[in-house]
């Protein structure tokens, strides 16, 4: 692009251009900006003295091109990090979804990958106001983003693959007590994840080329982590889910299944449940969820910053 002569330096001007191109509302808006005035005080007549025009392009439809480019870049990562909204809500209202997102929160970092961060809060703060308590249309868009999302966050995050999980072969089997009263520390790949609709489905459905129609509300638990740098995500009951929660919030293992256990158990169903604690957490184990199993007294300083956990993720 050809600038006209100027007093301005090289690095004011891309200051310039930049706060104009980047501009959600158009070229015209960025001119006017706040942070292009800053760089270069001018109204939009004047921005020849800047840019200079083309033989069949004025200065404004230059710089035109180059909004349109950056923003059709934008539209690209979006689309590329959640595949399967774009895919429900098709080509053309993903854009205009889009450039709504972008205008509340454009592109802020040196890097694309923090602007998608807040688009099922974007969609969960914009949605249209309900028609009854039922879980509905915009629920559906809502647990799809929130469940790519997790999904690239997992896929991008720590993982296990350089480290040794914990198998619970190191406890002594003769001491069920002393285990009992330990805590298991989850390794940092391993998300909670409730939600409205059974979209995990439909997300692997679309990424199969496939053409889902949207499934029925279905109260749905998964536990998502990665395994050998592939994503993992497992549906589990509810009774199951709940004791992986009282896990996640750092409850120690008979805390949690007292918990679970005086809501969810009938007492006269205590021999089965039994065999089932087992066989969750044998299951658990093989697919790598620990790290570590930490003996009473539990302080809360032993674990790592990198895995310390939050609270299970909830899509409501």
């Amino acid at each position: 692009m050809t600038m006209s002569p100027s007093s301005h330096s090289l690095s004011t001007i891309q200051s310039w251009m930049q706060a104009v191109i980047r501009h959600p509302e158009g070229v015209e808006a960025g001119v006017a900006d706040e942070a292009a005035q800053a760089a270069i005080p001018l109204s939009l007549p004047d921005i020849e003295r800047v840019i200079t025009r083309s033989r069949s392009l004025d200065s404004i439809h230059r710089l035109r091109i180059y909004s349109n480019a950056y923003f059709a870049r934008l539209l690209e990562v979006l689309s590329g990090e959640f595949p399967a909204l774009a895919h429900t809500l098709g080509d053309e209202l993903f854009a205009e979804f889009a450039a709504g997102y972008l205008q509340q929160h454009p592109s802020q970092s040196y890097t694309l990958a923090e602007l998608v961060v807040k688009l099922p809060e974007h969609l969960a703060a914009t949605r249209p106001e309900r028609e009854s308590t039922d879980p509905d249309w915009a629920d559906f868009l809502i647990d799809l983003a929130t469940l790519e999302r997790i999904y690239s966050e997992v896929f991008d995050g720590s993982g296990v693959e350089s480290v040794t999980v914990w198998r619970g072969t190191d406890l002594d089997p003769t001491t069920p007590d002393r285990w009992a009263e330990g805590h298991l520390v989850f390794a940092p790949c391993v998300r909670l994840v409730t939600l409205r609709f059974p979209v995990h489905e439909y997300i692997t459905a679309v990424r199969r080329k496939e053409a889902p129609e949207m499934p029925a509300p279905s109260p749905t638990y998964l536990v998502v982590s990665r395994r050998d740098y592939v994503v993992r995500r497992v549906p589990v009951p509810l009774t199951e889910f709940r004791v992986l929660s009282e896990l996640f919030q750092r409850k120690s293992i008979a805390e949690a299944l007292a918990h679970v256990w005086s809501a969810d158990v009938p007492t006269t169903d205590v021999q089965r449940s039994a065999q089932q604690v087992h066989d969750w957490f044998r299951s658990w184990t093989a697919a790598g969820y620990f790290v570590e199993w930490i003996p009473a007294p539990f302080v809360p300083e032993q674990l790592p910053d990198a895995l310390a956990h939050g609270v299970p993720r909830d899509a409501r």
